[in-house]
């Protein structure tokens, strides 16, 4: 990557950005295993080549940002299958160059598309851990923990090009105060995007009025919001975010099917059609919204409906 473009920058010139939606089912319509503790970290071990494709749809879609397949890249999962440190951090690297030969693919062929980002994808400790906790933030590290946990995939991921950093679905506000001392340090935009118990409180019960006050005045941070979270909440949750901070908004919630996650499966049955991610564009970009896209279960054709109506 020779040029890493600005994402609070992007924002100010232009009235929407679209992100891309799901990479993990994508991954699983076109064959992959994901019932894994590595998620779709673990096609970086396998197909890497499918993740760089998947990328290049979402932007063939209209998407303007990809996020890596870093979600669940960590060096301590890996090395449950046996991987060292440098090895695992070389597949965190590896996310961050396949989602930008999509883009530069995508460009070659669509020189009038960009300015497009690859947005360094950092799940939540939780996300390590595999089991939902992502979605209560039920656990408990020092500062310092959080920090020893996320620090070297962030480097990885900015020393290997990502554009921003995209800290998602984060469920704890200590892990978000400890994240946002590492964005900080790491020389890139950021955005902040929480899993939500309610429309007025993140999962670990924290309000979201914290949540803004905490983001607010930090300048690293390019947009705040939610992602993985059921359609029907993003308006409320936005709402409370607009009343407490002036940072642009971030949305990207599920297709509108729910998942236990417990059982790890997903309720077929949408509460919402697939066009109700588009439906919903206008109210996320009335309460704030700057960047919308898709989460689990969404695919380019929902990316594709957002994009043309956002």
């Amino acid at each position: 990557m020779t040029h890493r473009e600005s994402l609070s920058g992007l924002i100010a010139r232009r009235a929407a950005l679209v992100s891309d939606g799901a990479l993990a089912t994508e991954l699983e319509a076109r064959g992959c295993d994901l019932n894994d503790s590595l998620w779709s970290a673990k096609v970086l071990l396998e197909k890497p080549a499918l993740i760089r494709q998947v990328h290049r749809d979402y932007f063939a879609a209209g998407a303007d940002i990809a996020t890596t397949a870093s979600y669940q890249a960590t060096p301590q999962g890996f090395a449950a299958r046996g991987l060292g440190r440098e090895e695992a951090l070389g597949l965190v690297a590896l996310s961050a160059r396949l989602a930008d030969e999509a883009r530069q693919e995508y460009l070659a062929d669509h020189p009038d598309a960009g300015p497009l980002l690859v947005g360094g994808s950092v799940g939540p400790y939780g996300a390590y851990l595999a089991d939902g906790s992502e979605y209560r933030g039920d656990y408990a590290l020092t500062p310092g923990e959080f920090e020893d946990f996320h620090a070297p995939r962030i480097a990885a991921l900015v020393d290997a090009g990502a554009d921003f950093l995209a800290f998602e679905t984060l469920p704890s506000f200590a892990e978000a105060k400890a994240l946002m001392e590492l964005g900080r340090a790491s020389g890139v935009d950021t955005w902040f995007s929480f899993s939500l118990r309610d429309g007025g409180h993140i999962s670990d019960g924290t309000p979201l009025a914290n949540v803004a006050q905490l983001v607010d005045g930090q300048a690293h941070v390019a947009a705040v919001g939610v992602n993985c979270v059921p359609l029907n909440l993003v308006g409320p949750a936005l709402a409370v975010l607009r009343r407490h901070t002036d940072k642009p908004l971030v949305a990207y919630p599920n297709s509108g099917e729910s998942y236990d996650p417990t059982t790890k499966t997903w309720n077929e049955v949408r509460t919402a059609a697939p066009s109700s991610l588009a439906g919903s564009a206008g109210e996320w970009l009335a309460l704030g919204a700057r960047i919308v896209g898709g989460c689990c279960r969404t695919t380019p054709r929902d990316i594709a409906h957002l994009a043309a109506h956002a």
